[in-house]
């Protein structure tokens, strides 16, 4: 909670810091978002295996939260595209060391029929954050006259709750281990050989292949918005306030949708997050009121983070044992972040060339062929008979 009201105070500002304090292009922006969305990828999986052959996870979150801080410090001192580009990026691979080994954490301590509903509790507390950072946002550039004085402000109360948020970790957090620790070397080289065989399951295939067809189609949350203010009268004060809608429509679902998974099939809950999407795009390109459009896409945006963030997740968790679990989550996670990163340079091409209304057309078209291609692949039986569509798989 507290690292995500770091976060997102900065991304609540971050699309119009540069493009319109500092001046860059769309597809300045696009190629950064991407840095924000896929950067991650990178060490994902590294974060995966780090935790599960050590059995700490929590040590390995530790040292990516710890990244992300100093991030935020790095902020406080560049204009530059280099230099965001550069911060974003150690804040992202920040992000993608700890995801992994965090949620293999929730699963370690939640029972297997509440998965879907403790990640839910996870992602609501992650969410209160996400709607107090841009608050705190709107709060500071609403003090302080809009220009680089009221942004540097948000990035000093930016890295001030990273701090604390990596205190928090340390102290209160406990240390539980993923699995039991293998008592020889030659145990734990056999349990390292089997978990990364687990990574070739058919479920988690399938689930890694499916994440990452819909995340190429997923546009970033900032184009969205920057879609909404430059196609509405939105002023640019209130800029960060459309974060504020989303998250509190995802702080509002996350828990229910969450416990919905656990009932009728999570693989079920996350392609129709992806339905919510598709009509979160159909509303921001349409023609109704200003005030209607933007608050339509803003809940269908909550609705769709609610569906698939925490469940893509338990998904993972589930489809692999164990001993596996944390490469498993990362795997999924990294496919997410591949794409997304992909979808976001490439969203930012098609805005810069055809206008913001034809890209998302094209992403809208892409995404509605690749729902029901996500719902075939997600079919796979598991060896219990069920399937990770259907039932509480």
């Amino acid at each position: 909670m507290l690292t995500d009201v770091s976060s997102e105070s900065v991304s609540a500002i971050l699309p119009l810091y540069i493009t319109a304090v500092l001046g860059m292009s769309p597809l300045a922006y696009g190629f950064i978002d991407g840095i924000y969305q896929g950067v991650s990828a990178l060490v994902r999986m590294l974060g995966g295996w780090w935790a599960d052959s050590s059995r700490r996870p929590k040590w390995v979150a530790f040292t990516g939260y710890a990244g992300s801080a100093l991030s935020r410090i790095a902020m406080l001192f560049t204009t530059s595209f280099a230099g965001i580009t550069g911060a974003v990026t150690v804040d992202r691979l920040g992000k993608g060391l700890r995801t992994g080994p965090r949620d293999a954490l929730i699963a370690t301590a939640a029972p297997p029929d509440q998965l879907g509903r403790n990640f839910g509790v996870h992602r609501a507390l992650d969410t209160a954050g996400a709607l107090a950072g841009p608050l705190l946002a709107f709060a500071v550039i609403a003090l302080i006259p809009v220009g680089l004085g009221g942004y540097r402000s948000v990035f000093v109360m930016s890295a001030a709750f990273a701090v604390v948020g990596v205190v928090v970790l340390a102290v209160l957090v406990p240390n539980l281990r993923t699995a039991a620790e293998p008592s020889t070397r030659a145990e734990a080289r056999t349990a390292s050989r089997g978990a990364w065989r687990d990574l070739a399951r058919p479920e988690l295939r399938r689930l890694v292949l499916a994440a990452g067809v819909l995340g190429l189609l997923t546009v970033g949350d900032g184009f969205l918005y920057l879609a909404l203010a430059q196609t509405g009268n939105l002023g640019a004060q209130y800029f960060p306030l459309l974060f504020v809608g989303t998250n509190a429509a995802y702080l509002a679902l996350a828990v229910p949708f969450g416990r919905l998974a656990d009932r009728v099939g999570r693989g079920r809950v996350f392609v129709g997050g992806y339905v919510v999407l598709l009509l979160a795009y159909l509303v921001a390109l349409s023609a109704l009121p200003d005030l209607a459009r933007t608050i339509g896409t803003l809940l269908l945006l909550g609705a769709f983070y609610a569906c698939t963030d925490g469940v893509l997740a338990a998904l993972a968790a589930r489809a692999v044992p164990e001993v596996s679990r944390s490469r498993g989550i990362s795997a999924a996670q990294t496919a997410v972040a591949l794409s997304r990163f992909a979808a976001s340079v490439g969203f930012g091409v098609l805005w810069q060339f055809t206008g913001v209304s034809t890209a998302l057309v094209v992403m809208a078209i892409g995404l509605a062929v690749a729902i029901p291609i996500a719902a075939w692949l997600l079919r796979v039986r598991r060896p219990d008979g069920s399937s990770l569509v259907g039932g509480a798989a």
